[in-house]
Formats: C-alpha cells, sequence, structure tokens
C-alpha cells in the first residue's frame, strides 16, 4: 500500500487533478472537432465522428486501465503521453494538412490514442484513492469532480480559449497543464514515483514549451503553405478563422480556410449581388444587408444616391472592425463602412430578422454558404418568411445562392425554398423568384436570386454609372442558364428537413474531394 502521509494533501491534490485532467480532455476534444470542421467542413458531421470516437476510446480506455498494475506510475506515465500527443495535435493536424493535403487518418490517429488515455485516468485516479486509504472516499465523488472539468471547460472554450489563444496555442497549453499534473504527481508521490518518469516528464515539457512559446511562429508556417499568397493577417475571433492575404495588387479574403472575396473580381460579385435589386425599386431609402461584414455589398449599396440609411448585420465583429479601421482593407470599400449613413450591428442574422421591427425597400442576403446546419437555418422558408416580413411591399430582396455548377442541386434548393416561401403581401399567393448567375474568376458560377412580392412582368434595373460589369446586356445574359446548371427537382430547404446540406457538401465534393 501506498504510504499515508500526509495523506489529506494526497487526497486533494488527486480531486484537484481529477478537475485538471477532465478540463484538458474535453479542450482537446473541442479542439480536434473544431479543427476537423475548419479544415474538412460540415461542422455537424465531424463534431458528431470526434465526440463518438472519442467516447468510445475512452471506453476502451477505462477497461484497459484494469491491465495496469501500479495505479500511480500508469496515471503518471498516462499524463505525460497526454501532454505530448494532446499539446501537439493542433501543429501535427495543421503541418500534415498543409504540407500532404491528409487530415482524416492523424486526426481519428489521435483521437483514439488520446480518448483512451483520457478513459484511464479516472479509474487510475480511483485506484489511487484507495490505495492511499481516503477517509471518505466515494467514486461518485471522483465523477462529480470530472464532470464538473467537463463543464469549465465547455464554457471556457468558445468565450476565451479558442478567441484568446486560437486552436494551436491552446492545444500546447493543455498539453503542459497535463505536463504539470503529472509532475505535480511525481513531487506529491516522490517516494513511490516511478523515477524513470522525471527525465522524461521533462524533456516532454521542455519541448511543449518552447513549442508554445514558437505558437504563432508554427501558425504562421503552417498557414503559408495553405495558402498561394502572401499572409498580411490572421486572426481567430470566437467565431472562425480570418486570413488575409496579398499577391502584388490582390487581395483575398478567407474564412476557416474558404475564401471569400478576391480584389481583383470582386466587383463583378457585389454589382451583380446589389444593383438588380436596388436598381428595381424606385426609391431605395432603406437598405438591409445580412452578412458582408467586408462592407464590399456596401460600397455599391451607396452609389445609389437615394439611399439614406443601411443597416448592417453581421455576426463577427472582428470582421466588421477590420474593415471598417484597418487602411488597407477599409479601402477596398472606399471606407463604406466608415459612412454616417450605414449602421453596423454585430449580432446573428436570425436573431435580428425575428426581434427587429423595421421595414427595408431593399434586403441583401449576402451570408456564407450552407455548409453546416447553423448556417441551413439561414436559408430555410421560415427565415425568408421572417425576413420578407420586413421588406417594403414594393420593395426587392437579393439572396447569394451558391454555385449553380458545382452545387446545382443545392442551388435550385434555395430557388425552390424561396418560391415556396409565403408572399406577406398576397396571402396565399407565391413570390416572385428570378434565378441569375454570373462567372467570378476566383469562385467560378455563381448564382443569385432576386426576389419580390410582386411579379417583375420585365421590369429593368435602372444601373448606376461606372460600374465594370453589369451592363443591361450582361443582366440579361446573367438569366440564361446551360444544360448543366438548369434547375432540378431538389427539395425545398427547412428547419425540420435541413436538406440543403446535405446538396451544398455532396456537390462541392464531387468536385474538389
Amino acid at each position: 500500500m501506498i504510504p499515508a502521509a500526509p495523506a489529506r494533501m494526497r487526497e486533494i491534490w488527486l480531486l484537484a487533478a481529477t478537475f485538471l485532467v477532465a478540463v484538458a480532455g474535453l479542450i482537446y476534444e473541442l479542439i480536434a472537432a473544431t479543427l476537423s470542421s475548419y479544415l474538412l467542413g460540415d461542422s455537424v458531421r465531424q463534431f458528431s465522428l470526434v465526440i463518438g470516437v472519442f467516447l468510445a476510446a475512452m471506453g476502451l480506455g477505462a477497461w484497459l486501465s484494469r491491465f495496469v498494475g501500479r495505479a500511480l506510475s500508469g496515471f503518471v506515465w498516462a499524463q505525460i503521453a497526454l501532454g505530448l500527443l494532446g499539446g501537439f495535435m493542433a501543429p501535427l493536424l495543421y503541418f500534415s494538412y498543409a504540407m500532404i493535403g491528409v487530415v482524416e487518418t492523424p486526426l481519428f490517429g489521435l483521437l483514439i490514442l488520446i480518448g483512451a488515455l483520457s478513459g484511464m485516468e479516472i479509474p487510475l485516479i480511483a485506484r489511487i484513492l484507495k490505495e492511499i486509504g481516503a477517509a471518505e472516499f466515494r467514486f461518485e465523488n471522483v465523477l462529480s469532480v470530472d464532470y464538473i472539468g467537463a463543464l469549465v471547460a465547455s464554457i471556457l472554450f468558445p468565450l476565451l480559449i479558442l478567441p484568446h489563444l486560437g486552436l494551436m496555442s491552446a492545444s500546447l497549453a493543455f498539453g503542459a497543464m497535463n505536463l504539470a499534473v503529472a509532475g505535480l504527481s511525481l513531487w506529491i508521490f516522490r517516494r513511490e514515483a516511478p523515477r524513470a518518469a522525471w527525465p522524461v516528464w521533462a524533456l516532454a515539457l521542455a519541448c511543449t514549451l518552447g513549442a508554445l512559446w514558437q505558437a504563432e511562429r508554427m501558425v504562421g508556417a503552417a498557414e503559408a503553405r495553405l495558402y498561394e499568397d502572401d499572409i498580411i493577417l490572421t486572426a481567430q475571433s470566437p467565431w472562425q478563422r480570418i486570413t488575409v492575404t496579398r499577391f502584388r495588387d490582390r487581395v483575398r479574403l478567407f474564412l476557416d480556410g474558404s475564401i471569400q472575396f478576391d480584389s481583383q473580381d470582386e466587383y463583378r460579385y457585389h454589382e451583380a449581388l446589389v444593383h438588380p435589386a436596388m436598381g428595381l425599386v424606385a426609391a431605395p431609402r432603406r437598405v438591409l444587408i445580412l452578412g458582408g461584414g467586408d462592407g464590399l455589398a456596401t460600397r455599391e449599396v451607396l452609389r445609389h444616391p437615394e439611399v439614406e440609411s443601411v443597416t448592417l448585420v453581421d455576426l463577427d465583429p472582428m470582421v466588421t472592425d477590420l474593415f471598417r479601421n484597418q487602411p488597407e482593407l477599409s479601402a477596398l470599400s472606399s471606407g463604406a463602412l466608415r459612412d454616417p449613413r450605414v449602421t453596423i450591428l454585430n449580432m446573428d442574422a436570425w436573431k435580428f430578422v425575428e426581434t427587429d421591427r423595421g421595414t427595408w425597400d431593399v434586403i441583401i442576403a449576402d451570408l456564407p454558404d450552407p455548409k453546416s446546419i447553423a448556417l441551413s437555418k439561414l436559408y430555410t422558408r421560415e427565415f425568408y418568411a421572417m425576413t420578407l416580413g420586413h421588406l417594403a411591399p414594393r420593395g426587392a430582396m437579393v439572396v447569394q445562392s451558391g454555385s449553380p455548377l458545382f452545387a446545382r442541386d443545392a442551388y435550385w434548393s434555395v430557388i425552390r425554398t424561396l418560391r415556396l416561401t409565403r408572399n406577406p403581401q398576397v396571402p396565399g399567393g407565391a413570390l416572385a423568384v428570378l434565378p441569375y448567375h454570373v462567372f467570378l474568376p476566383s469562385f467560378g458560377d455563381w448564382g443569385f436570386a432576386l426576389v419580390t412580392q410582386a411579379p417583375l412582368d420585365g421590369a429593368q434595373p435602372v444601373l448606376p454609372g461606372g460600374l465594370r460589369y453589369l451592363t443591361p446586356a450582361t443582366w440579361a445574359a446573367a438569366q440564361a442558364f446551360g444544360p448543366d446548371e438548369n434547375e432540378t427537382a431538389a427539395a425545398p430547404n427547412s428547419l425540420r428537413s435541413h436538406a440543403l446540406v446535405s446538396y451544398y457538401n455532396d456537390g462541392w465534393d464531387r468536385w474538389f474531394r
């Protein structure tokens, strides 16, 4: 039996260690899930797979713990291994993806190892407590501390850890915490602990702290391999990874690795997005933009002299702050986000249209692609019904709708969803929905949907002067679809079905994975 003195200190430490390892274990799980959704897309599928594999591996680890002869030695070695595997998980996955384009195999291999080691912790701690003769040992007390640690981790990860540390630093920081648990356990149980663990622990700690010190350089090196251009800015917000690159005079914005615009051809997208809707409304005085935190759609809206106010609703304040205040980025939109007519609200688009009571002449939905259920809800009949309730009777709404070529079913699912959405001005009547598309060299063929409450009857938009792409001729051509992009029998999207997510991901996977 392990000598008990000083028994009380050992009991307290083991319960504290239970809390710390529970926090670290859940953080590793969240890092893996976030990284997999960032690198592979489809956050719901990735989170589900990561959680399932991790929990199964924990069960395997709990079962394997019975074969560990000395509980204390097993716990210390498990912490050292977790410090290395968990700590270096994010760096390994980043570099694996950046250098060889592979992430699934190392991801799930690491998940199984980290999950198994995490699953061994609680049974081993319970055995140590019994061996030191803990006066009031109850296994449920250990589990309660473990669950509290998991709760704390789940709260801290989105609010503090991800926005302030980022994935790579967070991985290494919590690896260092596992190593700290191993080191303190070695010291508190120094008479019984395996002496061979000391030099291994010291070397592991030195490597982890060294890597943590160089974490930002490692992020830069990994991202330099991911992007063709020079990275001029990278930041992690609570919602997404923001990366801005430059090649000569071209600037590109990436969110979670997906390109949002290329300054060389973004005018094609934004002119096509904004001016048909604006030009079909007699007096577009009040405009609502959902998304578009880069200010480029706002720039086009402000070309129309009738505009009196623009309300821009974008979830991420880091994006709007960058494109409003950073001189090089603000210049792309001609300072549109600093225009006194523009009001920026950083909030969820769904929450905004659900709670606001305003009415707008033009509504522009420039929202992220529906690659997850969280984003798909912004393309549902329910969301469109709420949004159109804010549209003036003779107003127009435009929705960026994805690629009719790369994700054909997804595009026509959006169109059909809008056609089946109730018309707030004509009870029981349908909306007038006009599909159109443009070619963007940086994106490929891209589609939109123009929505009005009354038929257009051949009305032509009045276009402002100085446009670089959109003309009456290109507008007419935009409404024609080739045989490989024509309408399909795609199902509409709703909160109950979320058919759009599968259409979107399957379409892009067929082309690019």
